[in-house]
């Protein structure tokens, strides 16, 4: 099942983005996301907590949702907004657990339902720490709709251009298998 919510918008809590979220989780059918009927079924408790991590992201609790991450909830894990824990640690300005998503294999590159990235919103948020590990990991200054350099130019934010510079950050090094 994914989760979804539903009721009226402005419910819950805001998104990466500040639009309101819906309101209480329910549950999709497979079908309908193109997902194979072999998947076992969540239980309404299974749901609730895996909403409720997006709340621990927002609010920053590293440990905990590195925790859970660990345990095997999924690094992608995906709100009805589009919103991944990424983008949302990074809008949230946590540093430390956009660093522990990216560690994790966190998509740099998904979209949430306005086509921005974890990266546009770390740039809108003015976080150089967060767009140099987000960028480091891989993530494309010109992916999304407005792209991370849009955000910056709109914003007249030279010190995020600066950053988004394709020489400014060099990649993450990866370990090679014969090391």
């Amino acid at each position: 099942m994914i989760v979804r919510a539903s009721g009226a918008p402005g419910a819950g809590r805001s998104s990466a983005c500040g639009a309101p979220t819906m309101g209480p989780v329910t549950e999709v059918s497979d079908a309908e996301v193109g997902l194979p009927d072999d998947r076992p079924e969540l239980t309404d408790e299974q749901v609730a907590f895996l909403a409720s991590v997006f709340d621990l992201v927002r609010d920053g609790q590293t440990e905990t949702v590195t925790r859970y991450l660990d345990a095997g909830v999924p690094v992608n894990l995906t709100n009805p907004n589009g919103d991944t824990l990424l983008i949302l640690a990074a809008y949230h300005e946590h540093a430390a657990l956009v660093g522990a998503l990216l560690d994790r294999g966190a998509d740099t590159e998904r979209l949430n339902g306005r086509g921005q990235t974890a990266l546009s919103a770390a740039v809108f948020r003015q976080q150089a720490g967060i767009v140099t590990a987000l960028v480091s990991h891989g993530a494309n200054p010109t992916a999304g709709s407005p792209d991370a350099r849009a955000t910056a130019a709109y914003f007249q934010l030279t010190e995020m251009s600066a950053l988004l510079d394709a020489d400014a950050i060099p990649p993450v090094a990866t370990a090679r298998a014969d090391d």
